[in-house]
């Protein structure tokens, strides 16, 4: 009987990881590859978040690939379904389709005898090289409330959106204030009968510059590629700037001011506003962007409630402060599992252990791409390359520079695998958290989703973003050791 199907590289997930590390592959000759993805189409993020209003917060000409550049997005920034559009266009037109293995969940992968053994729901295949790109924002998270499962009405977390159930006329709780939050209350607001927004620690939003591209602009940037690479170019070292304000955190006052000005501007009521008024350093959580969060918080059918959830009954939330609210929906926007993300219980090392348990709650890769004791893995927006200010895409397009050089040193050298010594990956994390001190993430004051278990920051880079590039432009073969098929 033959055994499971071989291939050379084999990549996890088919957002915009997946899709760039293909398209990549293809151009630098590379064939023999597998792209796994649990969904029944590509775009990863993008395909599974569709709730109302979600958009990105990243400026289009930026968001997207810098070898697949987009000279028709129709807004500055671009909503859920054009950016998922993009993607599978760019999966189709990079011949990336016959790579795809869609509708296969990942179950397990684990070096196996020079090689990884990788367990699918459509059974198992092998490969000499695994990219895992399943990403930070792929798992939401929902609170373990007290009588949440005694709830008879709908519940449902923001990124698995119910479309299938109308929430006109409805009385709806809404928990969590974060990112996705912003974007869908506005879009609810105006149909639901009632809405209660449960907000643990408010957020800082600044105004949002977004406006429609143009058919001008856009006719410019088809007719001429390089008009828009320069206004991508603009967009970057304007974001570049905005680094400033996280890692020199004095600086983050002039954003507060303007988010402040922003505030009094759409939210007359001095109760409301004092409510809505962060009490910790902007950055040190995501800073949102927003034109029309604020003044859906003063409709006279939207409540904001400070006070916590003490408990669920079948038919109402019940606050910290005894009061219930009868409702007929509960949605989540808490977010994401960012630093104990399920594809790091699934995929097991030299050792037999997990990336969990070798992270032991704290994240930790060289470069944020390899792992020691983990040959020839190669995680896309691993720990310490998220972003505050910029788009990750231009980390993830780094990071398959690194890539794509260590595969050519493995070519190059006969090589059957390698990994980071343990050295080179501690002294990488150690500059880390040394350059994380002082930046608004370490020094903030709040809680986030950049922190990990232990209270690590181990999601961001304390940097700017070309620094990270040229930390990534090359494969440095002393940082690695040799593993022998025996291993």
């Amino acid at each position: 009987m033959a055994g499971p199907h071989h291939y050379r590289i084999a990549v996890i997930g088919a957002g915009f990881g997946g899709l760039g590390a293909a398209i990549r592959l293809r151009q630098r000759g590379h064939d023999d590859f597998v792209v796994l993805d649990r969904g029944s189409e590509v775009g990863g993020t993008w395909r599974d978040n569709t709730y109302p209003g979600c958009a990105c917060d990243v400026p289009s000409h930026l968001y997207s690939f810098s070898f697949g550049l987009n000279p028709d997005w129709s807004r500055s920034f671009s909503g859920q379904a054009e950016i998922w559009a993009y993607l599978r266009r760019c999966a189709r037109e990079h011949g990336i389709d016959q790579h795809l293995r869609l509708a296969t969940e990942v179950h397990g992968a684990a070096w196996d005898g020079g090689r990884w053994a990788i367990e699918t729901s459509r059974g198992p295949l092998t490969a000499d090289v695994l990219i895992s790109a399943a990403g930070p924002l792929c798992e939401p998270v929902s609170p373990k409330l007290p009588g949440l499962e005694t709830f008879t009405g709908e519940a449902f977390h923001s990124a698995r959106w119910r479309h299938d159930y109308d929430l006109t006329g409805r009385r709806v709780a809404v928990v969590g204030t974060g990112a996705s939050a912003i974007q869908f209350v506005p879009a609810i607001a105006p149909a639901v009968a009632r809405l209660h927004l449960f907000q643990r620690t408010p957020p800082w939003v600044m105004p949002k510059a977004d406006r429609p591209i143009s058919r001008l602009e856009r006719r410019a940037f088809r007719a001429v590629p390089g008009l828009q690479r320069l206004a991508r170019t603009g967009v970057y070292w304007g974001r570049e700037a905005q680094a400033t304000g996280f890692l020199q955190p004095v600086v983050m006052r002039l954003g507060q001011r303007t988010a402040r000005a922003h505030l009094r501007r759409q939210v007359p009521d001095p109760e409301l506003r004092a409510k809505l008024t962060p009490h910790y350093r902007m950055g040190c959580k995501r800073i949102l962007l927003s034109n029309d969060y604020y003044p859906a918080l003063s409709r006279s059918n939207v409540e904001l409630v400070t006070d916590g959830i003490a408990e669920v009954r079948p038919d109402a939330v019940v606050s910290a402060d005894g009061t219930a609210r009868p409702v007929d929906a509960i949605i989540f926007g808490t977010g994401f599992h960012v630093s104990d993300t399920p594809i790091a219980e699934q995929i097991r090392g030299r050792d037999g252990r997990t990336l969990a348990e070798a992270w032991e709650g704290s994240p930790k890769a060289h470069l944020g791409t390899t792992v020691a004791g983990f040959p020839n893995l190669f995680l896309l927006l691993g720990p310490g390359t998220g972003t505050g200010h910029t788009s990750v895409v231009f980390m993830i397009e780094s990071q398959l520079a690194y890539v794509l050089d260590a595969l050519r040193h493995l070519d190059r050298t006969g090589g059957a695998a390698i990994e980071p010594t343990a050295a080179a990956q501690r002294a990488f994390v150690s500059t880390l958290d040394r350059k994380m001190a002082g930046t608004v993430w370490q020094s903030g004051g709040c809680r986030s989703w950049y922190q990990d278990a232990t209270g690590r920051v181990s999601a961001i880079w304390p940097g700017y973003t070309w620094s990270y590039r040229l930390r990534t432009r090359r494969f440095d073969p002393n940082d690695y050791q040799v593993v022998t098929r025996a291993q």
